[in-house]
């Protein structure tokens, strides 16, 4: 027992994270044993394409992945050209040709190593190597399904463009540059993943952003240690300042690209991933969650009451029922003298205390909202009409479920959803105040706020203050906060913005706002 406690207690506890070499295998002159390795390392898969041709008097092959690339171009682009040309000359002086005279795409790149060669064919390059030669041609033909451009199903606006991010990471590239045409709007790529050897691009712009963080990012980009990403959440947690297990992420998502080119702006980074349709952005504060697009499109004031209205939202989500169960449990004398008279029958006729009933009705929400997001969208439907006829209706008429109650957490639910990137937290921290409501009463939940508070206070993203501008104070940032203000004040610059607390020399590259 005490040997499963003790290597419990060593899985949990931080570890030092280092990242993975990869070793790095030559091309060899030999074209025989160039294609050896590649056989050998591919073998017995049926996609590997491989095309021997003769240049004159010369030996080359052609390595494609089936389905990765386009055929049309590749007959069309690649193999007509090379092989009508005559060779008369040294192998290598058959390689410049190619490289200088005959290929025009593009997307030409000169390889050195196997490594290079598996990743550029199954990322839908074409690779040309000569015999004699100890250098390879990679040729962008990619011809691989994906997904058109469409508007995101979770990050919409009113007013704004209907396109969201794809799979493809060049895509995204793309309709980034459309946005910005700016030369100091940066790409750089790597991979990460030993095994998935996925493809990441850092887009940030040049004459503003820090370059502290960015170099930051970027080694703790190299030091992951996974061997597949599959998705953005495999990164953020080796993103997080430390061995950070807040509630909160400091590490943002976003499906729209217009969003991305506003955050750059303000000297954020951004985060591409391959397959992923969404970006990271580096580094986050707690107050852009409740920021959205139709802020900055319409009037000045109507985004100020919306966003007043998105933090009073996201305390109901939390605190509500918490409060409700505290204040049942040991002060019901604070409820006014009707409420207090429904709410005591209400209790009286079901059989479970109010903390169980208010649990009890927090787990089946969230099974049923589980379930509807998971099934088939036309059973999705279904799900919902008979949890909305058997938790709304029959349980409160059978005296299982009191009506007061459920309403508290409908209406508590439903607040959740206001600010949609905090749900996650939201619903472990309402579960988390239920509990402590019910046990310790008004003073438990106080204590917890505090809690809460102090983890938001301490907590940092790339060292950039998770709390600015409210803690430390910024009147300067403050003007797009809770109160947001009109366009003409927030495009006016501060002289002294690299005087603010938790600025460096570089101020608003960091944590500026427009």
């Amino acid at each position: 027992m005490f040997r499963f406690i003790r290597n419990l207690i060593n899985i949990y506890r931080p570890q030092k994270i280092e990242g993975f070499k990869e070793t790095t295998t030559l091309l060899s002159p030999s074209l025989d044993s160039n294609l050896s390795y590649l056989r050998t390392t591919f073998s017995e898969t049926a996609d590997l394409t491989i095309r021997e041709i003769h240049l004159s008097n010369h030996r080359a092959a052609v390595i494609t992945i089936d389905n990765m690339i386009d055929k049309q171009v590749l007959a069309e682009g690649i193999l007509n050209p090379i092989l009508s040309h005559n060779y008369l000359t040294s192998a290598k002086n058959c390689y410049d040709t190619i490289k200088y005279k005959i290929l025009y795409t593009a997307e030409l790149v000169e390889l050195r190593s196997q490594e290079e060669i598996e990743t550029n064919i199954m990322s839908g390059f074409a690779v040309i190597l000569i015999d004699g030669v100890d250098q390879a041609l990679s040729v962008g033909i990619q011809g691989y399904a994906s997904r058109s451009v469409s508007e995101p199903e979770s990050d919409i606006v009113q007013r704004g463009a209907k396109e969201g991010f794809v799979e493809s990471v060049r895509v995204n590239m793309t309709m980034i540059r459309r946005r910005m045409k700016n030369t100091k709007l940066k790409f750089e790529t790597m991979t990460v993943g030993k095994i998935s050897h996925t493809q990441i691009a850092l887009a940030y712009l040049s004459d503003v952003v820090s370059n502290e963080i960015l170099n930051e990012l970027k080694s703790r980009l190299l030091a992951i240690p996974l061997d597949t990403v599959l998705s953005a959440g495999y990164l953020v947690p080796f993103l997080e300042d430390g061995n950070d297990r807040s509630f909160f992420s400091g590490i943002g998502v976003s499906e729209r690209p217009d969003t991305i080119c506003g955050k750059l702006t303000e000297g954020r980074i951004a985060v591409l991933i391959d397959g992923v349709p969404s970006a990271l952005i580096v580094p986050y504060i707690f107050a852009e969650y409740f920021q959205s697009l139709d802020d900055y499109s319409n009037r000045a004031y109507f985004a100020t009451a919306t966003r007043f209205m998105k933090y009073c939202a996201f305390i109901i989500s939390i605190l509500l029922p918490g409060l409700f169960v505290s204040l049942g449990t040991f002060n019901p004398e604070l409820f006014p003298t009707l409420m207090l008279n429904k709410i005591a029958s209400s209790i009286a006729a079901t059989p479970l205390s109010l903390t169980t009933e208010t649990i009890l009705i927090l787990f089946i929400y969230e099974i049923m909202r589980e379930a509807g997001l998971r099934m088939p969208q036309p059973l999705g439907y279904a799900v919902s009409i008979v949890g909305g006829l058997v938790i709304g209706d029959t349980a409160v008429n059978a005296g299982l479920i009191g009506a007061p109650t459920l309403m508290v957490v409908a209406i508590s639910a439903i607040s959740s959803y206001v600010v949609p990137d905090l749900y996650a937290p939201s619903s472990v921290l309402r579960l988390i105040y239920t509990l402590v409501g019910g046990l310790f009463g008004i003073w438990g939940i106080a204590v917890m706020v505090c809690i809460m508070l102090f983890d938001l206070c301490s907590k940092t993203s790339f060292g950039v203050p998770y709390t600015t501008p409210l803690s430390p104070a910024s009147a300067v940032l403050f003007r797009d906060v809770i109160v947001r203000a009109g366009w003409k004040v927030l495009t006016h610059k501060n002289e002294r913005i690299q005087d603010l607390p938790g600025a460096d020399v570089e101020g608003e590259k960091q944590i500026g706002k427009k």
